[in-house]
């Protein structure tokens, strides 16, 4: 951690945009890009070096989409809707408590209006999807966004999320898996643990990781290793420290939406980040 607030990514920053500059871009010949669930932190992201530049690596290690689709625990609404695809949109800054420095950083990324007819038109009749005209990008897309893509040239839209159930998560990841094949970057984005209620100051300060955290991660992580959708899936009943590691779900849930989006719901993902910020964990996972 740093300091200054965004330290770590003001020291980021002039290294990455030229990597980011010469990034290939995605083509046909590389079939279809994985979807990927992440865990993007929040505004701290930007102070801890070591995460910024594992998500960087973990762009960099993929063709640069030609677009990216993302699904964020902190927009929960149905009917199904999407962000406005225009350019510029300004960022949503749902957020309090931290620094004026992070109420001011922008991600102007580019239209997005042919992804948005491209997700519209892949849900079915009984699906309609709602446009909105001024919504933005909200931290759990543009956080880790920014740090991935620093650029701000690809086109980014954001889909709500209509519900917690599981089934109905995974239906709506598989309606967007053609997208894949046309370089669209699918994203599930939430957070493997996210009992911020139950943190302490030793945790906060130190890192301390509680039994609450370590256990939730590690069933989710040998579920995930195993292809295992129904016990992902019943995780009310089978999680171990569930009233703590999520005292909501929603930072959970995304991963559906990531299976879904995958070739086969119930294939073994590859794990790119893991380990512990504040005692939360930050695994995050790519599906085939």
């Amino acid at each position: 951690m740093t300091e200054v607030p965004a330290g770590a990514f003001d020291r980021f920053l002039p290294g990455a945009l030229p990597l980011a500059r010469a990034q290939r871009e995605w083509t046909p010949e590389d079939g279809p890009l994985p979807s990927i669930y992440l865990s993007h932190g929040a505004p701290p992201l930007f102070d801890d070096a070591l995460w910024i530049d594992q998500l960087f690596a973990w762009a960099r290690s993929l063709p640069k989409p030609k677009s990216i689709l993302i699904v964020s625990a902190h927009w929960e609404a149905a009917p199904l809707s999407l962000s406005s695809a225009e350019a510029n949109t300004p960022l949503v800054y749902d957020f309090s408590g931290f620094h004026r420095r992070y109420f001011e950083m922008t991600y102007a990324t580019p239209d997005a209006s042919e992804l948005s007819r491209r997700v519209t038109a892949a849900m079915p009749d009984s699906e309609p999807v709602h446009r909105h005209a001024r919504r933005g990008l909200d931290h759990g897309a543009w956080v880790p966004l920014k740090v991935m893509y620093p650029l701000g040239d690809i086109p980014v839209l954001q889909l709500s999320m209509p519900t917690h159930d599981p089934e109905r998560l995974l239906a709506l990841g598989s309606r967007l898996r053609s997208l894949r094949e046309e370089g669209t970057l699918v994203i599930g984005s939430g957070f493997m643990t996210h009992g911020l209620p139950f943190l302490t100051r030793e945790m906060v300060t130190g890192n301390a990781v509680p039994d609450w955290s370590a256990d939730f991660d590690a069933w989710a992580a040998d579920a995930l290793a195993r292809g295992d959708v129904d016990t992902l899936a019943d995780f009310r009943a089978k999680a171990p420290g569930l009233p703590y590691a999520h005292p909501t779900v929603e930072h959970y849930v995304p991963l559906f939406v990531t299976l879904g989006a995958g070739e086969r719901a119930d294939a073994p993902v590859r794990t790119t980040i893991d380990g512990y910020l504040i005692g939360l964990s930050k695994r995050s996972f790519e599906a085939a």
